[in-house]
This record gives C-alpha cells, structure tokens and sequence, in this order.
C-alpha cells in the first residue's frame, strides 16, 4: 500500500466513523486516533512520511478557522477572564511545571529541552475538546470555555517551544528577549488578522457566485497562518482573529446561497481534516516506537509521572480559578464554572494535533552536530500524553458528566431558541406591516401571512399565547404543513423531469443544473 492509498483510506474513515461516532456516543476523534493505532500496528500498512514543518500549516489553520467562524468577538470579549485563566495562565503553569518534573528525571538534559517538552503538551487541542463535549451535550457555555482556551492557548504554547527551542539547538536564552519575541508575535499577528480579513471582505463584495466566495475563504487561512509566521508573528493567532473579524462581518442578510455553501463547505472540510489528524497521530506510532526501539520501557516510569503532572496541575488549577473569575466578576455576569463544571473541564483536556507537530518538529540536532538532548523520551512522552487524554479522558468523559449530575442546559439552549424564533419572527410581523401600507398590498394576502407567521409563533412558544389561539394556530399549521408536503411532492416531480431533461440528447447540463439549484433552494425554504 502506497502513501496516496493510505490518506484515502484515512479519508474515508473520516466520513465512515461519524455515524458510528454518533451511534456509539464515542467522539470522531478518540475513534480515528484508535483506527490510526490498529492500522499502525499493521505490518502491510506502511510508515508515514509526513514533513513535521507541514503538519501545523496544513492541518491547523482550516481547524482554527472552522471552529472560530462560528463564534464572534463579541462573544470571545465576554470570556476574556477565562481565555487569560485557561489559555495563557494555564499554558505557562502547565509548562513550568512539567518542566520541573522532567528536569528531575532527566537531569542531564539541558532545562530548556524541558521546558520544551512542558510547551509542547500543554496546550489543549480545540477540535477535540469541542468534538467530545458536543458529543456529551455539555452546556454552550462549558462548550464556549473550551472553544476560547483551545483556540488560544497554542498560541502562548508555540511561542515559549519555540524560544525553548532556539535556546537548546543555539545554546542561548534571555528573558527579554523572550518578552520581546512574545510581543511582537501576537502585535503581528494581530495586524495580519485583520488584514487578510478586510481584504477579504473587500475581495468577497466583487464576486457574486457564492462558491466562488467560499473558496476565497478556504484560501484566508492558509494565509492569515504564512504571512504571520513569515512576518515571526504567530500563525495560530492570526488564524482566530481574521475569522473573528470575518464572522463580526458576515455576509448581507439575504445572501442565502452563500450561507448554505459555505456552511456546507466547511463541514465538509473540518470532518475530513480532522478525521486526518487524529488518524495521523494514530499512524504517527509507529514512527514514534521505532525511533525508540526497545528503550521505550525505561520511559515508562517518567511518562506516567508526566502524565500525572499535565492531568493534576490542570486539576489544581481550575478548581480555585473557579473562585477566582467569580470573585473577579463582581456579580455582574453568570460564571460558568461552578465546582462540578471545573471538574468537567479538568477531564475534558484533550491533547491533539499540535502536540504532536511540535513533538515531530524537534530538530534532529543541535548547532555543534551534537543530537537534540533526549529528543527521543520527549517525542514518546508527547505521544503518551496525547495518547492518554483523547482515548483514556475522551472515552470516559460521558461517565464523568453522568456521575456528577451535571445539568447539561439542553432546556436552557432549547429555551435561548424560542425566545429568538420569537424576536427574529415578530421582526418579520413588523415588515409585514410596512410593506401593507406603503405597497398596499391586498389584505387577504396580508391577512393569510400574518396567520402563518403567528402560526409559527404559537408552535414555538405555546407558553406566549391563549390556549384557544394556540389550537387554532396548531389547525392551520396542518393545514399549512399539508400544503407543504404537496408542494414538496410537485418540487420533486419537476426535480426529476429536469434531470431528465439533462440526460437529453444535446441538452446543456449547465442549464438544467442552474435550474437544479433553484428548485434545490426552493426545497431548503420552509
């Protein structure tokens, strides 16, 4: 089997494990990376050959932008205690600390290997943690917490690997120089963001097929990601801010075609890439047990303290960051992390890609030839941490939300729902009433629009109407739903004589599928 025929077979086991993800409550992710082990342990399946520089550039930025598209600025702005707590305090205690322990362990390895290894495993990965807490139905709060600290937390933990790096293979280190690198990371990445994002917007104004428009988006990423990384700027953070800038900008309101590709698209693109990042680290085993032969049983013992190190320091610290961002918030928003959420959060810690790009991208040497210092024990470890917390954490997290009783606010969300139907529905009735007095329109075509959309109202929010105005809004909703279902039936037809049409001797496909995709749209509308 050849490297081509591997990512085929990975990618359709990206598409394959979602149903069953969905059917056995296990997350797409903890599936792919065990079906990366088995295939690994594979004799005919062969090693892969991936370029470690690659990895994070091809697989992290369409991942950050899928997850931060769908999220705002606004909304990152009112977790901004959470985002510091989590993804940049914790990053850098994490890293200390596990610094600390491997330097004890190992310590003929220089303490800037070490706090290289803290770095790289520090970092929660986003997809991950989003995929298994959506899996469990965590409340969208907890689910928004884990979002903020994945999205956020590589970039504080690539830098410091990186400076962490540079000190082992040059054999150089100054603290202000580390601030200063810190700085002028995020100040760059932060002016690329916004850039790419106005230029995309500006871009995307002039084109009008909407697939057109979402393939410029596919490009944005890719080059939020080069450009700050060229700049030394960090390409993670870039990444987020010109999907937040975007998503602040979305599109006009009735640009409905774009919506429905675009949201299309990048589902389509976020399950494949990531059911080829979680099979990568699955495959990436292999690579990782023959680099270290026969020692990987001297490691066991410094792994399983590492491993206890990543998992309690995370403990130890959510729980008074808790009673922290509660007594910093002055009572003037609701916290979201009560004693049992923390523990949820502490357990929902998955380690992912980005730990294991960095663990592959440690050079092979330093500058006077010599090899990196205990390259091999980090690069296991890594995979050991990551390994331990999406199959071990990710398998059990159900049970840990089952245990604790934790509320999962499907209630609290359903009722969020309602109350917008019912705002974005009121708006409606208020632009009926201005177009019947500035267009005079007939009123019993007034009349019967304005029952359907109360008709809607009620079967919505029942709670905000009479019991009689809601049975009678529940009867012309059968009717109307009657009325649906053989309008739906007459689409069909006319969906089917089309495709007949395009089957035609010299007929044009082009045409018969542009009218394909009105009646397709037609379809989508109720």
């Amino acid at each position: 089997m050849g490297q081509l025929s591997l990512l085929f077979l990975v990618l359709l086991a990206s598409v394959v494990t979602m149903p069953l993800a969905r059917r056995s409550g296990v997350p797409q992710p903890v599936l792919m990376t065990l079906l990366g082990i088995v295939m690994a342990l594979v004799p005919q399946i062969p090693n892969v050959r991936v370029d470690p520089e690659l990895i994070l550039p091809l697989v992290l930025p369409p991942l950050i932008f899928a997850v931060a598209r769908r999220s705002s600025a606004r909304y990152f702005r009112a977790n901004i205690r959470s985002i510091l707590l989590l993804a940049v305090a914790l990053v850098i205690v994490t890293t200390t600390v596990v610094a600390g322990v491997f330097d004890a362990l190992a310590p003929a390895a220089p303490l800037a290997a070490a706090v290289a290894l803290g770095a790289l495993i520090s970092p929660p990965d986003p997809v991950a943690a989003v995929a298994v807490a959506g899996s469990v139905g965590l409340p969208r709060r907890l689910v928004t917490i884990l979002e903020s600290e994945g999205l956020f937390n590589d970039v504080t933990a690539i830098v410091v690997y990186s400076l962490a790096v540079e000190a082992v293979v040059d054999g150089d280190f100054s603290v202000e120089h580390a601030l200063l690198r810190f700085l002028l990371s995020a100040v760059v990445a932060v002016l690329v963001g916004v850039a790419l994002g106005w230029a995309n917007a500006r871009l995307a104004a002039l084109l009008d097929d909407p697939t057109q428009q979402v393939a410029l988006n596919l490009l944005v990423p890719f080059g939020a990601y080069t450009l700050a990384e060229e700049a030394h700027g960090s390409g993670v953070l870039a990444v987020v801010v010109c999907a937040l800038y975007l998503a602040d900008r979305a599109a006009d309101a009735d640009e409905v075609s774009y919506r429905l590709v675009g949201n299309a698209f990048w589902e389509i693109v976020e399950t494949l890439i990531t059911g080829v990042a979680f099979g990568l680290i699955g495959l990436e085993l292999s690579t990782v047990l023959a680099d270290v032969r026969t020692s990987w049983r001297g490691m066991v013992g410094d792994t399983a303290a590492v491993i206890a190190a990543v998992v309690l320091v995370r403990l130890l610290w959510l729980l008074p960051a808790g009673w922290v961002s509660e007594q910093w918030s002055h009572g003037r928003e609701d916290t979201p992390i009560s004693w049992r959420e923390s523990l949820v959060l502490w357990w929902s810690g998955m380690r992912g890609v980005a730990t294991v790009a960095l663990a592959l991208g440690i050079p092979l040497t330093v500058h006077t030839g010599a090899p990196f210092p205990e390259r091999s024990e980090i690069v296991f470890i890594a995979f050991s941490v990551v390994l331990f917390t999406l199959v071990v954490q990710g398998f059990t997290l159900p049970w840990v939300v089952r245990l604790l009783g934790l509320d999962t606010g499907h209630d609290l969300h359903e009722q969020a729902v309602r109350e917008l139907w019912w705002r974005a529905a009121k708006a409606g009735l208020v632009r009926l009433g201005e177009l019947e007095q500035d267009e005079e329109l007939p009123p019993e075509l007034v009349e019967r629009l304005r029952e359907r959309q109360h008709d809607r109202l009620a079967r919505l929010c029942p709670e905000k109407y009479e019991e009689e105005e809601a049975l009678e809004a529940r009867q012309r909703g059968e009717k109307w739903r009657a009325a649906f279902t053989v309008e739906q039936e007459m689409i069909a037809a006319s969906r089917r004589e089309v495709l007949t049409a395009r089957g035609e001797a010299g007929a044009d496909p082009e045409v018969a599928d542009q009218v394909l995709r009105r009646l397709d749209l037609q379809s989508a509308r109720k």
